[in-house]
């Protein structure tokens, strides 16, 4: 058991911060280590992969899922651009829109990090 350098308690020697007040407890203040080592480099995310995303998220929006008029019982009606309904009372399926903009989002930037390069 190790005490608490702020207030005293005693705590076990894995803990790194104190329970008690969240006061930082470091056996040994020498053993600090910066914040990258030298000779390590620092990854990035795949650009070109990201560019990828934002232009399928700009294609999405410019076409997106149609639905019925609400009038009409529901019923998809397709992809077709956001100026030429598929119908003349046709409206955008907002809740199909949003799944399919939030999926390419994480998908780009899981992707983007799976495949990220070192410089």
């Amino acid at each position: 058991m190790k005490p608490c350098p702020a207030c005293g308690r005693a705590l076990p020697e894995i803990n790194r911060y104190c329970t008690h007040c969240g006061a930082g407890v470091e056996a040994d203040p020498s053993l600090r280590t910066t914040a990258t080592p030298a000779g390590s480099t620092r990854e990035q995310l795949n650009l070109q992969i990201l560019y990828g995303m934002v232009t399928v998220l700009i294609v999405s929006v410019l076409m997106p899922p149609w639905e019925s008029p609400p009038s009409q019982p529901p019923l998809f009606l397709g992809f077709h651009f956001i100026l030429s309904p598929p119908q003349p009372d046709a409206i955008v399926s907002r809740l199909l829109l949003m799944i399919e903009l939030t999926t390419t989002a994480i998908a780009g930037m899981y992707l983007s990090f799976l495949f990220r390069t070192k410089p």
